[in-house]
């Protein structure tokens, strides 16, 4: 009776083992634990354990420590098993006395054993031979500039062949791989091969890359979907690697809580950032191509120029867009109205609790002067798809600029063909940006025309390609100018250190280009250089530039020009006044950060 029990339990558990692997295999791996590799092999092992049992308690029954030999024994030719050396014919020979068809159970299912387990052998080896291989090339780049990804996925390949198109000589590094059947999952395995990619099954944290010159610039990206697990791997990585000269961080996270830990965090010589993919979108757009937005400016009665632009959805990219305008466009001889539409009934409420004063009637479309000049009006509740929002299109007769950002690639497309249509109707055709995710439909989509002929002229942006490339995340020329821009008035650690000094200064690295591009009077000359009549200048529009952008922060006037009412926990600041009413010392802070 304990042959039959004992052969069914074990062939249970060989199945059991083969499905549960089988279903890890369909989805993400949870734990290097729990892998189908380590579930198959344990199931095999433990059937094979069960299938011995009943022979060798057969076989030392009636002498001395009997079960403590029998599972000894069982354990010993499971070993065997995995390494080709068991006997197949003892399991044939121990069941001589049995019915046949228990011979014959036992034996097939032997037989079954006696393949699959030295498989398994086979491939834990070859298992050993890939790590063995990715730490022999990692060693040998031992003098290269290397990229460490925590892991791979669309982004993270995409932005690794962008980095290896522009430095051929660059290690790329990929951690955390589970090579999955999944035909997607293969695909992009296979593009990190193309490149040279070193492979490493391990988690980023796991694996010691110390074994490298202090000399070469080592970067890490933590891009994975779980920000939790991002902002836990970020912290460890400074902890390891801090104190490492020519070592660079960057954690994908949106969440407030990264900006709080990767602060707190001793980061040592290592250079620590947070990446905000929509900010960084958004701050390459206005750096490389913010002309746009003052080249199809229309001229007003009184001689300045109307920047009027349309925010179609208030996702991440328009929330970004609008509070990026709002500073970017504070410029001498120009307006900036932004008019937004989301189907969200709420959406005027909650992006007033972002930017309250921003929004306050009390500088939201009031032209005061040496004070931020604006107009922000957020259209709720509007659907796409109806005549209400048609309407309001059509109304909105001096727009001159529109971005679509409603979320998918298909709702961008429609609405901004559609927008296309609306504009032509009203005789205007002003500049339309849509926000589009796919590399190869934006591909597909440049330059579409009716069937007459006649182009949409919409600009398909955000794209992986354009969204995760090197200009974007690393961007050093930006970088650069924004350290120079924080440098005028603080410490270099500080730049790096805080993240509020590192966007605050991109800012106005961003707006000092732009000033340059349009030639404003001052722009591009140190403070030494300027005329009286350029201080004039510089000075006010540099303070409504600051002014707008902490408002874009969510700052609000601390209550008193007293310096000591400033409390940054409240966003609250004193220096958000007019610029008459400021102190010649503040004045002078605006000339010296708005010149080169």
């Amino acid at each position: 009776m304990s042959f039959i029990i004992c052969i069914f339990i074990a062939m249970a558990i060989f199945v059991f083992a083969i499905v549960w692997g089988i279903s890890l295999s369909r989805g993400r791996k949870e734990s290097a634990v729990l892998s189908p590799f380590n579930v198959i092999a344990a199931g095999v092992a433990i059937s094979a354990l069960v299938m011995y049992l009943p022979i060798y308690h057969k076989i030392f029954d009636g002498t001395g420590f009997s079960t403590l030999k029998t599972i000894l024994m069982s354990a010993h030719n499971v070993l065997q098993l995995f390494v080709i050396d068991v006997d197949y014919f003892f399991v044939i020979e121990n069941l001589s006395w049995a019915d046949e068809w228990i011979r014959t159970t036992y034996s097939v299912f032997a037989a079954i054993l006696c393949i699959v387990a030295p498989i398994l052998t086979f491939g834990f080896i070859l298992s050993l031979f890939k790590n063995l291989s990715a730490h022999v090339r990692y060693l040998l780049s031992y003098f290269k500039n290397v990229y460490i990804f925590s892991e791979i996925n669309d982004q993270t390949i995409t932005l690794a062949e962008d980095i290896k198109k522009n430095h051929p000589k660059a290690t790329i590094v990929f951690t955390d791989i589970f090579e999955e059947n999944k035909e997607n999952s293969f695909e992009i395995v296979e593009r990190a091969k193309k490149i040279s990619a070193i492979l490493f099954k391990k988690d980023i944290v796991a694996i010691n890359f110390n074994a490298h010159s202090k000399k070469t610039e080592m970067y890490f990206f933590i891009m994975g979907e779980n920000e939790n697990e991002n902002l836990n791997q970020g912290i460890a990585i400074i902890s390891r690697y801090g104190k490492r000269k020519n070592s660079n961080l960057y954690v994908f996270s949106t969440r407030v809580e990264g900006e709080l830990l990767l602060t707190q965090a001793d980061k040592g010589g290592m250079k620590v950032r947070r990446i905000n993919e929509t900010r960084s979108l958004i701050n390459r757009l206005l750096y490389e191509n913010g002309k746009i937005f003052f080249d199809g400016a229309k001229e007003q009665e009184d001689g300045s120029r109307l920047i009027s632009a349309v925010i179609v959805g208030m996702g991440k990219h328009g929330t970004e867009m609008i509070k990026a305008l709002s500073w970017f466009c504070q410029m001498t001889d120009y307006r900036i109205e932004i008019t937004a539409f989301d189907k969200d009934p709420l959406a005027e409420e909650r992006f007033t609790a972002l930017c309250p004063e921003l929004m306050s009637d009390e500088y939201n479309g009031v032209y005061v002067d040496g004070e931020a000049q604006y107009k922000i009006t957020i259209k709720s509740g509007y659907d796409i798809d109806t005549i209400s929002f048609a309407n309001e299109i059509y109304s909105l007769t001096d727009t001159t600029y529109v971005l679509c950002s409603l979320g998918t690639d298909e709702l961008n497309i429609r609405a901004s063909v559609n927008l296309r249509m609306y504009f032509e109707r009203i005789g205007i055709k002003p500049t339309i940006q849509s926000i589009i995710y796919n590399s190869d439909a934006r591909a597909s989509l440049e330059g579409i025309k009716n069937y007459k002929g006649q182009g949409y002229e919409i600009d398909f942006i955000g794209d992986l390609k354009t969204s995760c490339s090197e200009r974007v995340i690393l961007d050093s020329e930006l970088e650069a100018k924004a350290l120079a821009r924080h440098l005028k008035w603080g410490q270099e650690d500080d730049f790096w250190r805080f993240e509020y000094n590192y966007r605050s200064s991109t800012a106005s690295a961003i707006h000092m280009n732009m000033r340059e591009q349009l030639v404003i009077p001052s722009a591009g000359k140190r403070e030494s250089e300027l005329t009286e009549e350029e201080i004039a200048i510089i000075e006010p529009l540099e303070h409504r530039r600051w002014n707008a952008y902490m408002r874009s922060e969510g700052y609000v006037y601390s209550g008193s020009p007293d310096a000591s009412s400033r409390n940054d926990l409240g966003k609250m600041h004193h220096d958000l006044v007019p610029f008459d009413t400021l102190t010649d010392e503040d004045k002078r802070k605006d000339r010296r950060v708005g010149t080169k």
